[in-house]
């Protein structure tokens, strides 16, 4: 199960990423998630970017053992299962991780409290990370929907 699982955490990342950065080169969302992750460690923006593919795949793979874990325990996993806590991940990520716990641990986000004089490396992502663009919400939305279905779909091929 351990191997499905990070096979599955692979490709459903791959494909959410894709999703991402499709829709950012068509100039739907501004949301940058490799930069945003890598911004965690470095200011170099170009080693940021390579840093935040790395966490991003590595949290993909994490969070498709835990479907994996959670699937075991219904004891099934469909797509639509998957779907589904994909969608809670995003609405999650989109109202109480961006805008009440990535500013606490996120040393280089802008806030509602940094100073004129003080230049955030990030733009904070705001409430449904509007911040990003009007249609970030429902790109993330898509995305993580996306990443729970593959991750339900590669982990159903072995149970």
């Amino acid at each position: 199960m351990i191997g499905a699982a990070i096979a599955a955490g692979f490709v459903a990342t791959l494909v959410m990423t894709t999703i991402g950065r499709a829709a950012s080169e068509y100039g739907l969302t501004r949301m940058d998630l490799a930069f945003l992750l890598g911004t965690t460690v470095t200011e170099n923006r170009r080693k940021a970017r390579a840093i935040g593919y790395v966490f991003h795949f590595l949290i993909g793979i994490v969070f498709a053992a835990a479907y994996a874990w959670f699937f075991r325990l219904v004891g099934s996993a469909s797509w639509e299962i998957g779907a589904l806590l994909g969608a809670l991940h995003a609405v999650f990520n989109g109202t109480v991780l961006v805008n009440v716990l990535l500013p606490v641990v996120h040393p280089r986000i802008g806030t509602p409290e940094t100073a004129a004089d003080a230049i955030a490396l990030v733009e904070p992502p705001g409430f449904l990370m509007l911040n990003y663009g009007r249609s970030t919400f429902v790109v993330m939305l898509v995305a993580h929907i996306a990443y729970g279905a593959v991750v339900a779909l590669i982990i159903s091929s072995i149970m």
